[in-house]
């Protein structure tokens, strides 16, 4: 097989073109690297595309392993230069593979919900590292989805995409415009939708607000929940500010209030 040698090569540009959203949604595709995150995404059934990769950056036997499980997989293997692979890679020291996955979300209404767990809606987040550790941190507690209120950073933001470190993979993702439509979905199942703010409700929330099916709803980092979400906020929570701190980083809120239901459920 040719080794690609060149930058120019069509293949690597349009590759490269994936580090923004108007090309991976042109493109129908995002750029996954870190060898955790692929052996992630092949264990959760994702669809590799085509799979770069210099195997004179390989060091011990995982990189070989996964380059074999890409080629049973299907994927389309490119065998590139050690310069070609530092144009495609964000790291200091590449790893020696970069994949690229088709885009995916879970449609609304295929949603699968008992009524029994916790969703976790972002209302219009800007910021690709928040929306990664949201979407790492409900895949930790179990969440049955993800689901992210439009505009929103995209989650195929290689920030966001390093920042789930593979939990992309794993948590239901679902976007979606239509508000209300939203909100009557999960309080026809059942779920309590609870929102976050610094100055409303009670501390922590009680033991019994959290029990059962939770839909945690985290606001925009700089405006907070938007006038047509708090709308549909039935609960409100806050977490207490013992210091001098205004406020918290919605990641770290949210992440508390995600181990505060997994608390009340534990043994459920």
């Amino acid at each position: 097989m040719a080794v690609i040698t060149s930058t120019r090569n069509r293949r690597i540009v349009e590759a490269r073109k994936l580090a923004q959203r108007k090309h991976r949604q042109r493109q129908g595709r995002f750029l996954v690297e870190g060898l955790q995150l692929l052996h992630m995404a092949l264990d959760a059934g994702a669809r590799p595309i085509e799979v770069f990769y210099c195997e004179r950056q390989f060091t011990g036997t995982e990189a070989p392993a996964l380059l074999d499980r890409f080629r049973q997989a299907g994927a389309e293997l490119v065998a590139v230069s050690p310069q070609v692979m530092q144009t495609l890679s964000e790291r200091d020291a590449p790893q020696g593979i970069v994949a690229t996955f088709a885009l995916f979300e879970t449609p609304l209404t295929s949603l699968s919900l008992t009524g029994h767990e916790l969703i976790v809606v972002l209302d219009r987040l800007q910021d690709p590292g928040n929306l990664g550790t949201l979407v790492r941190t409900a895949d930790a507690v179990g969440a049955g989805a993800v689901i992210l209120i439009e505009p929103c950073v995209d989650p195929f933001d290689p920030k966001t995409v390093r920042g789930t470190m593979g939990s992309l993979f794993n948590v239901p993702l679902v976007r979606t415009t239509d508000v209300p439509g939203l909100f009557a979905r999960l309080r026809g199942k059942g779920l309590r939708l609870v929102g976050a703010d610094a100055r409303l409700g009670e501390a922590w929330g009680s033991p019994s607000l959290w029990r059962g099916g939770v839909a945690l709803i985290l606001g925009n980092e700089a405006r907070g929940l938007s006038d047509d979400v708090r709308a549909q906020v039935e609960e409100w929570v806050h977490l207490p500010m013992a210091g001098r701190a205004e406020s918290l980083n919605v990641a770290v809120a949210g992440g508390v209030l995600m181990y505060t239901w997994l608390r009340a459920n534990l043994g459920e």
